[in-house]
């Protein structure tokens, strides 16, 4: 047992050694390829996110637009109501003058 426990001291890399060697050139080219994928999907989204935005941007001012034309159209109708409030005021009084005309007679 002596005899195999110093056979694989002598032949296994002690933690320092380990420490110094460098990463082998497969490592290397394997975390360069990740990283090289992860910074495509990164931008593929960064992409995709400045498409929405822009399409946000657009439909927030199509509904900006939509919304100024509801408002001209409601101040339009608000002013076509008040005239017709005030000619049916009119034509309130001048029943009203004419049944108190009449019965004054």
């Amino acid at each position: 047992m002596e005899a195999s426990k110093s056979t694989t001291a002598a032949t296994s890399p002690s933690s320092t050694d380990l420490q110094l060697l460098p990463p082998p050139p497969e490592f290397d080219s394997h975390l360069s390829s990740l990283i090289y994928g992860l910074s495509q999907q990164v931008q593929g989204a960064m992409e995709n996110m400045l498409k929405m935005t822009n399409e946000v941007d657009q439909s927030s001012a199509e509904v900006t637009e939509e919304i100024e034309k509801c408002k001209d159209s409601t101040l339009e109708k608000k002013k076509v109501l008040e005239e017709e409030k005030e000619h049916f005021e009119k034509a309130a009084y001048t029943v009203l003058d004419m049944l108190n005309n009449g019965d004054s007679r």
